[in-house]
């Protein structure tokens, strides 16, 4: 299936860009979230016609992902949880904890943003998880988990 990005897609190419794809990844996925369309003759002549308004639209998010990333500069976030006596949690701190940290210190931020590269965090101390705000910014957010018993 060849498709027109419409966005600037991780992995797969930049707005503008026809691409080879599979059936079921762009039918069930890029089509659907607005991210491409089919590659006719028709709506070749569409995109060109709107290439700019595209370029714009992607440049205003990456600018308010960048303003977003100067947010969360310098901020730690400090999160309790009940720990034993060793600083082993009871239970685990994941992506949704981290979130809802970051929204009581009121820092905007989604579940699906927070990525964790080494998994949940079990143990008290410092850690460091990814900030994914946008396809081209990432940030490096610490993370310190206060074991209280």
């Amino acid at each position: 299936m060849e498709i027109i990005l419409l966005q600037k897609v991780a992995n797969l190419g930049n707005i503008g860009d026809r691409v080879k794809v599979k059936s079921g990844y762009g039918r069930n996925f890029l089509l659907p979230q607005g991210r491409a369309t089919l590659a006719t003759a028709e709506n070749v002549a569409k995109f060109e016609a709107r290439r700019a308004e595209f370029e714009k639209t992607a440049r205003e998010e990456l600018e308010a992902a960048q303003a977003r990333a100067k947010a969360f500069e310098g901020f730690t976030l400090t999160l309790t949880a009940k720990a034993g006596g060793e600083g082993k949690l009871f239970g685990s701190i994941g992506t949704a904890d981290i979130a809802e940290g970051a929204k009581k210190a009121s820092k905007h931020l989604e579940r699906a943003e927070v990525r964790m590269p080494n998994g949940p965090i079990r143990l008290a101390g410092e850690h460091v998880v990814q900030v994914h705000l946008h396809s081209d910014v990432t940030v490096d957010l610490k993370v310190v988990i206060v074991g209280e018993e």
